[in-house]
């Protein structure tokens, strides 16, 4: 039998994380998730990042990336099984992730690519993995523009709500993106695409059970 105690705790901690949240303001979560930028900086400018300071840096802010928009896939779920309402933040989640999305597409152009633009058209239609990856990218820009209260009043909530369904796609082009991206087959892409599916399912709609036909008299 489960103690009684334990059902109060419960209420009493999902209550405390949901006062608190609603305490917390947006800069503050946009500041703390900014921080590992100068940080990974500081570390490839002093040989922290290893022999290939610029892969390294690239794929660390392409991590972070993905994390942030299966964080984002997270927060509905989290609200409805969990109770904690953490919906404040979901809009800025969405926005930190095309912030790290661009700047890891940022650093290749720049550093790894040395602004070859022929080159990098050319990789961008020959190597499967780069083009997945612009292709996610690309799906997260109109979401990005969006991310404010007049678009949501000019679009209208309907509208609005379909578009940011884009995610969706982003989240899907990043997991195959990374696993792609990777020589061989390793674990951690695997368990990111199978986090994503598994957030992706719990959004798929279920049909409603159809009612019992009377058979006619």
């Amino acid at each position: 039998m489960r103690p009684s105690w334990l059902g109060d705790f419960n209420v009493t901690l999902k209550d405390l994380i949901n006062s608190t949240a609603r305490k917390v303001p947006t800069w503050a979560v946009y500041v703390l998730c900014l921080l590992p930028v100068p940080w990974l900086l500081y570390l490839a400018q002093t040989g922290g990042l290893g022999r290939e300071p610029i892969k390294a840096l690239e794929h660390e802010l392409g991590e972070i990336a993905l994390q942030l928009l299966i964080i984002g896939l997270m927060i509905t779920p989290i609200r409805r099984f969990l109770g904690l309402n953490l919906i404040k933040f979901r809009r800025t989640v969405g926005v930190l992730a095309f912030t790290y999305v661009a700047l890891h597409l940022l650093v290749w152009v720049v550093l790894d690519m040395s602004l070859l633009w022929g080159q990098m058209w050319g990789d961008i239609w020959k190597r499967p993995y780069i083009t997945i990856g612009m292709a996610g990218f690309v799906a997260l820009i109109p979401l990005a523009i969006t991310s404010n209260n007049m678009s949501v009043r000019k679009l209208g909530a309907g509208a609005w709500k379909k578009l940011h369904k884009l995610t969706y796609l982003a989240v899907l082009l990043g997991g195959i993106h990374y696993i792609w991206l990777v020589k061989g087959i390793q674990l951690e892409p695997l368990i990111y695409m199978a986090v994503i599916l598994g957030l992706l399912a719990l959004r798929w709609p279920k049909k409603r059970a159809e009612p019992p036909r009377v058979a006619a008299q």
